[in-house]
C-alpha cells in the first residue's frame, strides 16, 4: 500500500485509506487481483451509488482502487487497470433524476411487495424466511436496512405499537458495526397493523433480553443493504420481476409514498422519515392524476358558489 500510494499528501491518504477499508475490501477483497474485471468494478461502483454514498466518497474510493491496481500493472500481475471507471457521472445523474421523483421508485401495491419478498427468499441460500420479513418490514416503516438491523427488542412499544429508531448498522473496518442514526437523533415510527403479527413473533423468538436483535442474517449476524442484495441475488430477482430499477432503498420510498397518500401531514412524515430537510419530504407529496383532477373539480365548485346570484333580502317584519 505504501508503494501504491507514494507521493500522496497526508490529507489525501486518510480518505483514500478509509475508502479502501470500508468499501473496497468488503466489496472486492475476496477476489484475486487477476479476477477483478472491468465488469466487477462497474457493478461495485453502481452499488455504491445506489447505496447513496456521496460523490466525494465514491471518488476517493475509486481513486485508491485505481492506485492499487496500477501498482499491479507495474508489477506485471495484470496488463490493464480495470479500475479506471468511465461513465460514473452518468450513473450519478441517473440516480439523482430518480430521487427527484422518489414516488416513481415505490412498489405499486401490497401484492407486488409480497411477490418480491417471496421471490427473494426463493433465490436465497436455504430459502431463509428472514429476508421476507426484513423486506416487508422496511416497506411498511420507511426504515433503512441498516436501521432494521440495529433494531432491538427494547426499542418496541407493543402497547402503542411504536418503534423508537436509535441506531443503524454500517460498514466499518473489520466488518459491520452499530452506530447512531443517520440524523444523529432518535425518531419514532408507527408499526402498522399489517406487520404487528410479524413483529410480535420476532419479539417472541428473540427472547426476554431487551438488547436482542429482531432481524438478523441466517447465521444470526448483522445485516446491511449490501448483505441483503448479495444474499438474495436482489439484482437478478427484481430484473425478472420487471423492476430492474428497484434498489433496496426503494422499500423506504414505498413506505413514505403510502404514508403520504394516506394523508399524513408533511411535518409528521418528515419526523417518521428522519429527513433533515423538509424539501426532501415534500417530494413524496406529488399528487397523482386523479388527485389533480379532483382538485380542479373542487376549485370549479368553489367558483360556482361565488358566481351564484345571491337572493335579495326578504322584507323586514316588525312585531310588537
Amino acid at each position: 500500500m505504501d508503494l501504491a500510494l507514494r507521493g500522496l499528501e497526508l490529507k489525501t491518504l486518510d480518505p483514500y485509506l478509509a475508502g479502501w477499508r470500508m468499501r473496497v475490501v468488503p466489496a472486492l477483497g475476496h477476489l484475486a487481483v487477476r479476477m477483478i474485471t472491468n465488469g466487477a468494478v462497474d457493478r461495485t461502483v453502481q452499488n455504491w451509488i445506489a447505496d447513496e454514498l456521496s460523490r466525494s466518497t465514491v471518488k476517493n474510493t475509486i481513486a485508491v482502487l485505481v492506485c492499487v491496481m496500477e501498482q499491479a500493472v507495474r508489477d506485471g500481475i495484470i496488463k490493464v487497470n480495470p479500475a479506471r471507471v468511465t461513465g460514473r457521472q452518468k450513473l450519478y445523474k441517473q440516480a439523482e433524476d430518480e430521487l427527484l421523483d422518489p414516488r416513481a421508485l415505490a412498489l405499486p401495491d401490497w401484492e407486488t411487495l409480497v411477490t418480491l419478498a417471496d421471490a427473494l427468499v426463493a433465490a436465497s441460500h436455504d430459502q431463509y424466511r428472514g429476508w421476507r420479513e426484513v423486506v416487508i418490514f422496511a416497506a411498511c416503516t420507511a426504515a433503512r436496512i441498516g436501521e432494521i438491523s440495529g433494531r432491538r427488542v427494547g426499542d418496541i412499544d407493543t402497547t402503542q405499537w411504536i418503534w423508537t429508531v436509535r441506531r443503524q448498522t454500517t460498514p466499518a473496518p473489520g466488518g459491520l458495526t452499530d452506530k447512531g442514526t443517520k440524523g444523529k437523533r432518535a425518531r419514532k415510527v408507527p408499526i402498522v397493523e399489517e406487520i404487528r403479527p410479524l413483529v410480535a413473533q420476532r419479539i417472541l423468538s428473540a427472547g426476554p433480553n431487551p438488547d436482542a436483535r429482531l432481524f438478523t442474517g441466517p447465521r444470526g449476524g448483522r445485516i446491511s443493504t449490501a448483505v441483503l442484495r448479495d444474499a438474495t441475488h436482489w439484482d437478478d430477482v427484481v430484473t425478472k420481476l420487471g423492476y430492474e430499477h428497484l434498489r433496496r432503498h426503494g422499500l423506504r420510498h414505498t413506505a413514505l409514498t403510502r404514508f403520504a397518500d394516506a394523508g399524513v401531514q408533511v411535518h409528521v412524515l418528515r419526523r417518521i422519515a428522519g429527513h433533515g430537510s423538509l424539501t426532501t419530504t415534500q417530494r413524496y407529496l406529488h399528487p397523482d392524476v386523479h388527485k389533480i383532477t379532483a382538485a380542479g373539480a373542487a376549485l370549479s365548485a368553489h367558483f360556482n358558489v361565488l358566481r351564484a346570484p345571491r337572493s335579495p333580502p326578504g322584507p323586514i317584519v316588525m312585531t310588537r
